[in-house]
């Protein structure tokens, strides 16, 4: 997951840094996050 880019957190598979990057709003991201704490 990258965090340094304004407005826009980006995610991808360390294992195939060449692969595809999603992209995603930081509010969404958020709430994927919370929403992934409250499963575990």
């Amino acid at each position: 997951m990258a965090d340094n880019l304004p407005g826009v957190v980006a995610v991808r598979d360390s294992k195939d840094p060449a692969g595809p990057v999603l992209t995603f709003g930081p509010a969404a991201w958020r709430a994927f996050v919370t929403l992934a704490a409250r499963q575990g």
